[in-house]
């Protein structure tokens, strides 16, 4: 995936008084968005949004664009 996060997210949010329990007690982030969170991959943009708004954060801040790594071949990696 060309898309991946910059930071430690739950670190980020910990840091801003955010941890996962408090953020599941409050109904904040769904438990399936903080898996996906500590697995490295891609949450919804509404759960996203979420995030941004818990760290004051913008989504550039967070997240990065980067380039696909080539295969043997010379053409992009094949995605899951």
């Amino acid at each position: 995936m060309a898309i991946r996060y910059k930071i430690d997210v739950l670190a980020a949010l910990k840091a801003a008084g955010f941890t996962s329990y408090k953020i599941r007690k409050q109904g904040l982030i769904n438990q399936t968005a903080l898996q996906r969170i500590r697995e490295g991959k891609m949450i919804s943009w509404e759960q996203f949004a979420v995030v941004c708004k818990l760290l004051k954060a913008q989504p550039g801040d967070v997240i990065e664009y980067v380039e696909d790594q080539p295969d043997a071949e010379g053409s992009p990696a094949a995605e899951d």
